[in-house]
């Protein structure tokens, strides 16, 4: 019998919170806070930079919290683990910024409203305690500050085995969600490559297989609807309530739509995983692709750079194999039967076209799935002969 290994592995589960009035009121008083904290020390550090050249880091940052506190009361009254975490966030963006992202930006209220605590374990008297407690059966979680919340989530679920390492509690269209973090034992089983699949990532269509299978993107924007609310948005005063009320019908309308493309990734990865033990990609470069504007607004609206991420650690937990191939090999140019290059299909709007040495008649996208499998399949050969 062949046996897998184990790996341990840091999972999200993500679930919708129905807090009380009290609760709903902390919940929000600690993203302002959090708000708060990030944009002070951020204020903090370009005074700093300016006048001496250096800033301070994340943790001489967090020596001046209590003292911050005694001036600003409010600051008490929130976890102070997210105030903490606020400061974190702060440094991981001057890294961005260091590796080639944009300045570190101050936040605003109402944008990306969350807060993230970290679960504390003691110990008193021979008996274990943890800050964020997860009750599937009760359909609660327990969280600083906040005690026992109402959740609603993974009916199927009595349990989740595994070390609860964080939690981020989230705004969102009016609704409240927390993310858990859990750190899991995973048995993955062992790689006995059996079939392989070449697929092509396109506009037209968002997958075409080596099977010739075609995977479509049935999640569009409602342009019609989004544009009359944004008209009725313009329309509404500001500050008005009726400016609110439209403006949650637009984040809720956005938010279907991520919900619903969530949905679709999760549906066509696990049937490429489950299906396949060897899949091959092309390593596309979709910022650079972005720039044309001839293919943008599909490369917006199709969510391949998510799909290939989350392939990647689903091939990893289930022991599958990820090929990425050279992302200038001209897989649609190329007859699969006699690898003659037909340097005309670089032309995007010629979708059918002849070979003209063995006049075989080809399909673009399939003929390029074909190609990126045989690719891939030539790559994983070269692989097992270096490794032996």
């Amino acid at each position: 019998m062949i046996r897998g290994d184990g790996m341990q592995i840091l999972k999200g589960y993500v679930f919708r919170m129905y807090p009380t009035e009290k609760q709903e009121e902390l919940i929000n008083k600690t993203i302002g806070c959090s708000r708060f904290i990030y944009n002070h020390f951020l204020d903090d550090k370009i005074k700093e930079y300016k006048e001496t050249g250096k800033s301070k880091t994340a943790y001489d940052q967090i020596k001046l919290i209590p003292s911050l506190s005694k001036e600003y009361s409010f600051l008490k009254e929130v976890d102070s683990c997210a105030l903490r975490n606020s400061l974190f966030n702060l440094e991981d963006a001057y890294k961005r910024f260091f590796n080639g992202n944009g300045y570190p930006r101050f936040k605003a209220k109402g944008v990306h409203e969350s807060y993230k605590t970290n679960n504390i374990k003691s110990s008193y008297k021979g008996n274990n305690y943890n800050s964020i407690k997860l009750d599937l059966k009760n359909k609660t979680i327990t969280l600083p500050k906040l005690k026992e919340v109402k959740i609603r989530g993974y009916r199927n679920k009595n349990i989740i085995p595994g070390e609860v390492k964080s939690a981020v509690i989230k705004k969102e269209a009016g609704r409240y969600y927390v993310s858990v973090l859990i750190k899991e034992e995973l048995i993955r089983p062992a790689f006995v490559p059996t079939s392989i699949i070449g697929i092509d990532l396109g506009i037209k269509d968002l997958i075409v297989t080596s099977y010739n299978e075609k995977i479509e993107n049935n999640i569009k924007l409602n342009t019609k609807r989004m544009v009359g609310l944004q008209r009725g948005l313009a329309r509404c005063k500001k500050g008005s309530k009726n400016r609110y009320k439209m403006k949650l019908k637009i984040q809720r309308l956005y938010q279907k739509i991520r919900n619903a493309r969530k949905h679709m990734i999760h549906d066509i990865t696990n049937k490429l995983i489950n299906e396949n033990d060897i899949i091959v990609t092309e390593n596309l470069d979709v910022k650079s692709m972005q720039k044309n504007h001839y293919v943008a607004k599909g490369l917006n609206e199709n969510p391949i750079s998510e799909i290939i991420r989350v392939l990647k650690y689903k091939a990893d937990w289930n022991n599958k194999r990820i090929i990425q191939i050279d992302r200038y090999y001209p897989s649609s140019q190329i007859c699969n039967v006699c690898n003659y290059q037909n340097k005309e299909v670089k032309d995007l709007s010629i979708r059918n076209w002849e070979c003209p040495v063995c006049h075989t008649e080809h399909e673009r996208d399939y003929n390029a799935a074909v190609n990126i499998m045989f690719k891939g399949l030539e790559k994983y050969m070269l692989y097992l002969e270096q490794s032996i």
